[in-house]
């Protein structure tokens, strides 16, 4: 403003010069007598006069200019000066606002104070009782570690061993074509459980847990009869094997174990697992055909005398396959010594686990059924001229019974007529067809007791030297299918036929006929419902073949003439079995 002030200042001064001089001006052009010398002053004068006014245009324009900077300058701190307002606005605002949370928050503060205060004792008494938690949580992860350790050493035992097992309902039905036979139909069941497993790099070992009566080893089932009493369960198998990684062809096996070897039950019913000890040399070869060479030995007990001679089964089998395309062919030939029989016909009452037996009281002629605790089959029967055996001195062990010939030495003791030497020749044949699940299987046995008496004894103890040995056994068993797989079927044929002394009666087939002296036929089919439950029928049709030997099993009350053969034995069995 003050720079304004002397602007005008300085306008107003020149303006009073500028009139000054015009005045002059025309007073001189007025008068006429003015000199030359006042005419070149005036001009002088004028000449400084607009150069002054020439200054000053120029000063006047500078101070234009300045006057427009500072009003350029005033507009900025104006607008600077704006913005200082409303920031000192906005942060008077913010400054408010932090009051008011300063104050919240001091009053959450004073809260919070109070109520740490408060929870201080509680903190406190917290604090103790943690120690002690902690003091129990330590304790206690020591015992569970060592829980831990232990269950992880039964997993891993665990680990090396798998269950196996099934359980089998069955319906069964008998009926023959004679005056005095009854139809029967009973139902039965089998439970059985075992547990195999590796005990360490070169050993193996098991057991196993069936249903039965303990005086038949030949069946693991039990029937449902007895007014809802519970059933017996046995040891079934219990062996140890000794099978080394680093000779992997050699295999020996001691306790009560499945077979090792090719048979059928022809020579042991397939429920019976023997006893002792056997002996594996298998090589895998990688011949064009020949893929497998083993030779085997075996040692079975079967009765054990502390004060006389122990009774054994002895022998050997040599087994090859063969791999021709389709075909696979197992041919085997073993040989099977049995020593000391005759104890089979002179065993205890408690072996056969009878429910009754006969002793000769008061008249040996004329003997007494006695009631026994006994759940098994008993003692078998059997007859030399005529003669009954006492049972209650010399308890015959056949549970489906005594089919062989049997003589009586002189202190009346029954002995086998022959001796027991089993060779036994067996061809197992699996054929692939285009239908991966319908292979064909045929199996076909000849087997021979080669100890056997030169001449049997028929009914009457009379020896028949027009009949020769009866020392042979034949079988051939022809199916389609397997059951490996869900909706798997397998249907078959067997057929069989078996001299009366071909193998002792008292350990093969329980299902057929009779043991021995029989001709038989089989006729089965299978279904895999699922893959752990197969529903399965099986029909036998069999007779005796020769009702006129000792011991011949021959339908009751049937008269038959020379020349006649016995009514077929029908039996029917239909079962469920679940396998786990």
């Amino acid at each position: 403003m003050k720079g304004s002030l002397a602007v005008a200042l300085s306008l107003a001064m020149m303006g009073s010069a500028l009139a000054k001089a015009a005045g002059q001006t025309s007073t001189s052009s007025k008068t006429s007598t003015t000199t030359r010398r006042t005419t070149r002053k005036v001009t002088s004068s004028t000449s400084s006069i607009a150069q002054q006014l020439q200054e000053m245009k120029q000063a006047l324009d500078a101070q234009q200019q300045q006057i427009q900077q500072l009003r350029q300058e005033v507009e900025g701190k104006n607008s600077a000066l704006q913005q200082a307002q409303q920031q000192a606005q906005q942060a008077q605002q913010a400054l408010q606002q932090t009051q008011a949370s300063a104050a919240a928050a001091q009053e959450k503060a004073e809260a919070a104070q109070s109520t740490a205060s408060a929870q201080q004792d509680t903190v406190t008494r917290l604090s103790s009782d943690v120690k002690d938690v902690q003091s129990t949580l330590t304790n206690t992860a020591a015992n569970t570690q060592e829980e831990q350790k232990r269950v992880s050493a039964l997993e891993g035992m665990l680990g090396k061993f798998r269950f196996t097992g099934d359980v089998r309902v069955r319906g069964e039905d008998f009926f023959q074509d004679c005056g005095a036979c009854v139809a029967r139909n009973r139902a039965r069941i089998r439970v059985r459980f075992g547990i195999d497993g590796k005990l360490n790099e070169d050993f193996v070992g098991g057991f196993a847990l069936a249903t039965g009566t303990l005086g038949d080893p030949t069946t693991t089932n039990t029937t449902l009869t007895n007014f809802f009493d519970r059933h017996t369960i046995g040891l079934d198998r219990g062996y140890i094997t000794f099978n080394p990684v680093a000779h992997k062809w050699l295999s020996i096996t001691g306790g009560k174990f499945a077979y090792s070897w090719q048979r059928t039950p022809v020579t042991f019913d397939s429920d019976l697992n023997p006893e002792g000890f056997s002996e594996k040399l298998s090589w895998d070869l990688k011949t064009p055909f020949i893929k497998n060479f083993t030779v085997q030995g075996m040692e079975l007990v079967y009765n054990e005398s502390s004060g006389g001679l122990d009774s054994w089964a002895y022998g050997g089998q040599i087994a090859t396959k063969f791999v021709l395309g389709p075909w696979t062919m197992i041919p085997s030939y073993s040989l099977l010594k049995w020593n000391a029989p005759d104890v089979l016909l002179n065993s205890s009452l408690f072996a056969a686990q009878g429910s009754k037996t006969t002793i000769p009281l008061p008249d040996p002629l004329t003997p007494t059924t006695v009631k026994l605790p006994g759940e098994g089959p008993g003692c078998a029967s059997t007859s030399a001229s005529g003669k009954p055996v006492i049972i209650g001195s010399n308890c015959v062990f056949a549970p489906n019974g005594m089919t062989n010939a049997v003589i009586f030495d002189i202190k009346g003791k029954p002995r086998f007529l022959s001796r027991f030497f089993y060779g036994d020749l067996i061809l197992n044949n699996t054929i692939t067809t285009p239908v991966k699940r319908l292979p064909v299987n045929i199996i076909a046995e000849y087997e021979r007791n080669l100890d056997a008496a030169d001449h049997p004894v028929d009914a009457l103890g009379v020896v028949r030297t027009d009949l020769g040995k009866q020392d042979m056994a034949y079988m051939i068993d022809a199916s389609v299918g397997q059951t490996k797989n869900k909706n798997d079927v397998q249907v078959g044929y067997a057929w069989g036929r078996q001299e009366q002394d071909s193998v002792i009666a008292s350990f093969n087939e329980s299902d057929q006929r009779a043991p021995t002296n029989i001709l038989q036929h089989r006729f089965y089919a299978l279904w895999k419902m699922r893959t752990n439950t197969v529903a399965s029928f099986t029909f036998w049709h069999g007779r005796t073949l020769n009702p006129f030997l000792e011991n011949a099993v021959v339908a009751p009350k049937v008269t038959l003439a020379p020349g006649q053969t016995e009514p077929y034995l029908n039996r029917l069995q239909w079962d469920l079995i679940y396998s786990f």
